[in-house]
């Protein structure tokens, strides 16, 4: 059996970042450290947070008073950073700086004047945020048939901004139906997409050209893991989302001489290996594991300066 290994695959910047700022609270402030919602979709990660003293909750008002808290990268509404202020809470902010961009690129469309129209899947933490601090009222499109059930009238300015965990190729047939239907329309150039979910989506089409069958690597409420099990079965190769090697089912595999292997952005590497481990265990026959030729990602985003340096996060 042939084990290919996606190239990138697994944390992206943002991830390792977030984590990166509740570890060095836990260490700089010691246990136990706030952290409002999952700091990333991935319970292998957040386990091991609550095991160093992380303590996770919904809401703040499960916060007790003077408490350090941490915001997750998905990013959190404007609300949310008012009532930390209000309550003088010392807050961490761990959104993703490429969420961040998102925020103040619709925050700009707004006070130029346009109706902003989000494009993203209702519900996700990430859109709820993105929704929440842009100040004013934001549409939200999923698909193609959103659009066309949208009241805005047509001449008027609009701009659409996109949910990080959606691709290029996720959205371009969204993007192509709002500048169908509207004449004054601006958007992002698409550069500005998010770089991990691009890199991860091209790696998976690109494996799906050498695999038998597809294993992702990640949760089952990670928006981008999900979409790259979608990936591969859109393109005829027989794909599955695992958290880890314990949810390897033999049938998966059996009879496939190549499996490709890949993980969500919020998936650590150990969990790759703990699939590689399982595939070793059910085969039968030898397991060589290679890495495909890929884009390697050198992205690193700065921590907050709060945990740069002495200085107490801000209240």
């Amino acid at each position: 059996m042939r084990v290919i290994l996606a190239q990138p695959r697994g944390f992206c910047a943002g991830v390792v970042r977030a984590i990166d700022i509740v570890e060095r609270a836990l260490e700089k402030y010691h246990e136990p450290v706030y952290v409002r919602h999952e700091i990333v979709h991935n319970k292998h990660v957040v386990d091991g947070l609550k095991a160093k003293g992380a303590v996770f909750v919904e809401e703040l008002n499960e916060v007790p008073d003077g408490a350090v808290t941490v915001f997750s990268a998905h990013g959190v509404p404007r609300s949310v950073v008012d009532t930390a202020q209000a309550r003088r809470l010392p807050v961490l902010d761990a959104t993703c700086p490429l969420v961040s961009k998102v925020h103040n690129q619709g925050k700009r469309y707004v006070a130029h004047g346009r109706q902003l129209i989000l494009i993203g899947h209702a519900g996700h933490p990430e859109v709820e945020g993105t929704m929440g601090q842009v100040g004013a009222p934001v549409t939200l499109v999923q698909s193609e048939a959103d659009v066309e059930t949208l009241t805005i009238p047509a001449d008027e300015p609009v701009a659409y901004i996109t949910q990080t965990t959606l691709s290029i190729d996720d959205t371009k047939g969204i993007i192509a139906a709002l500048k169908k239907r509207f004449s004054d329309i601006v958007g992002p150039e698409t550069t500005d997409i998010c770089y991990a979910t691009q890199n991860r989506q091209t790696a998976v089409r690109q494996l799906a050209q050498v695999a038998d069958v597809i294993l992702v690597v990640g949760a089952k409420n990670s928006s981008n893991s999900n979409r790259l099990v979608e990936i591969g079965r859109e393109v005829g190769v027989p794909s599955y989302l695992l958290a880890d090697g314990s949810e390897l089912k033999p049938e998966w595999v059996e009879g496939k001489n190549a499996v490709g292997l890949t993980a969500g952005a919020s998936a650590p590497e150990r969990l790759v290996e703990d699939v590689i481990t399982a595939l070793r265990r059910i085969a039968h026959a030898p397991v060589s594991v290679e890495t495909m030729d890929g884009k390697k990602e050198h992205i690193e985003f700065r921590l907050p300066a709060e945990l740069r340096n002495d200085r107490a996060p801000a209240a």
